[in-house]
């Protein structure tokens, strides 16, 4: 007898289709066979499934199974396929009915006792049974919260098999899982690490790091050590918005697959990701034999905070250079290429020199001139030029340092932030933008309206400084995310000047 069960994989971050198809012979040796490409770990769930089903209080057939899945070219690999051979299995000896197969899915992962276990993927894979137009998705119980954010779909969280039976049979539904709604009413309690009122001084900094957050720009943090720059970096993601509904479906399936999703987990906050600087290229960018994001994926619409820039390997930073003007990756195999998304803001935390107190007031620098030199070269030129922003952090003074007067709280700097936000929502709402920091020369001609004074600057700009074409772009970016900052429609000289300020000053 023959029973068909829909099931998924995934290849990069998108779930594709796959037909689990049993057949119990009425002859034959109780042998169980799986075919269509299966990998170890999915050769492995015949000795699972065999004993999940013994468990669950079935009777495993006792003749030649076979289990085919479709399509045969498509390599097969994780343990998520367990519950769909189990579920084919026992609609194929006739033990469960085969009403409602043809408009479910099932995934999840089989223990010895027929429980289910959470798989990695699952929101990929329900996102592709919606637009599959299947009615029903059957998943383990653990899976749930995630999912429930994908609409327009019946989804059944499960402790074990034996539920799922009962379900298909009639005799004991399961309960829908219920739409997960996101709260963002609920994001200023969200609890953060540090916020800018418990940071003393720095001023500019924090200017900088609100234009950064309000036109989703890159920074570099420059400056001796203890003078705030991690404390800064680690506050920032206090002053960003909260994550949109699109924005949390695009982070949920990436943290889906590396398996790094709870259900604990804020969908609302902006990821941050802070490797230390031992971190591979492999590490950063991703990869592998089966390729996975990295990093700067994994920092997805959040921010990607590198800590000791300048201790970075050469090689590792130069592959940034790509995914920071893309937004995102391509790992390319022997067997295919895959494309991460890699939209992220970057921040970057670096001392002057390598003692750390070249350009200090009060303490005296004892590197060489040499020794300085090739401290600055370990960033090279075009990486520093993709960065936007570029502050000095010199250190706190004392009477900043030991008042009891507090700054201005990270929620008060968020609405200003969420204000340009939402003006740049508008003025993209037809293009495939988001954020000022992410225009290209096109649509910096179609939307940004300088006037004759800040065009006379720019010009001046160009010519004193010898910018780039790139820098040229970015100050003009810059200007417009201080202008919506400021609610103004136009950009100005004053913000064509306060740009100017945050660009790079090597020597």
């Amino acid at each position: 007898m023959l029973a068909k069960v829909f099931s998924g994989a995934t290849i990069g971050l998108e779930g594709i289709l796959i037909e689990v198809e049993v057949d119990v012979a009425e002859k034959g040796l109780p042998i169980l066979t799986i075919v269509g490409l299966p990998s170890k770990a999915v050769d492995e769930a015949k000795e699972r499934v065999r004993t999940a089903i013994v468990n669950a209080g079935f009777k495993m057939p006792d003749s030649r199974t076979t289990v085919n899945m479709a399509p045969a070219d498509i390599p097969k690999e994780g343990s998520a396929f367990d519950l769909p051979i189990a579920i084919g299995i026992l609609a194929a000896s006739g033990m469960i009915e085969k009403n409602i197969l043809s408009e479910s899915l099932f995934l999840g992962e089989l223990s010895l006792e027929g429980n289910l276990r959470p798989v990695p993927g699952a929101i990929s894979i329900a996102i592709m049974a919606k637009n599959k137009k299947i009615k029903n998705l059957f998943i383990p119980q653990d899976n749930g919260m995630e999912v429930g954010l994908v609409e327009d779909i019946n989804i059944y969280p499960a402790l074990g098999l034996t539920d799922i039976a009962l379900h298909l049979n009639g005799e004991k539904y399961l309960k829908a899982q219920p739409t997960t709604t996101v709260c963002k009413e609920n994001f200023d309690e969200a609890k953060f690490e540090f916020d800018f009122r418990e940071i003393k001084g720095q001023q500019q900094a924090k200017r900088a790091l609100e234009i950064a957050a309000a036109g989703g720009h890159n920074l570099h943090l420059k400056g001796p050590p203890g003078a705030g720059k991690t404390m800064l970096s680690k506050a920032f993601i206090s002053i960003l918005p909260p994550l949109e509904k699109e924005e949390i479906l695009e982070v949920l399936k990436i943290y889906s697959i590396v398996g790094l999703l709870n259900k604990q987990k804020n969908f609302i906050s902006r990821p941050f990701r802070a490797p230390h600087h031992t971190c591979s290229r492999i590490g950063l960018i991703g990869g592998g034999n089966k390729p996975l994001p990295g990093e700067i994926s994994l920092a997805h619409r959040g921010v990607l905070f590198l800590d000791e820039f300048s201790e970075f390997p050469r090689s590792v930073l130069e592959a940034l250079r790509q995914p920071l003007e893309d937004g995102e990756v391509t790992i390319s195999r022997a067997a295919g290429s895959l494309t991460f998304p890699s939209r992220f803001i970057l921040l970057a935390a670096s001392n002057p020199c390598p003692c750390g107190f070249l350009g200090h007031p009060k303490k005296k620098c004892h590197c060489l001139p040499g020794s300085i030199l090739k401290y600055k070269k370990r960033i090279s030129g075009p990486v520093l030029d993709r960065i936007d922003l570029h502050i000095d952090v010199p250190p706190v003074e004392e009477e900043k340092l030991l008042s009891q007067i507090n700054s201005e709280s990270s929620s008060t700097i968020r609405k200003r932030v969420i204000a340009a936000r939402q003006k740049q929502k508008n003025r993209f709402i037809n293009e495939p933008i988001k954020t000022n920091g992410e225009m290209h020369p096109q649509e910096i001609k179609k939307f940004c309206r300088l006037t004759k004074k800040s065009v006379d600057l720019l010009k001046q700009a160009i010519s004193r400084l010898s910018l780039s074409a790139r820098s040229y772009f970015k100050l003009i970016k810059i200007s417009q995310t201080i202008a919506d900052l400021n609610n103004d429609e136009k950009i100005t000289a004053s913000y064509i000047a306060e740009a100017i300020q945050y660009r790079a000053n090597e020597d």
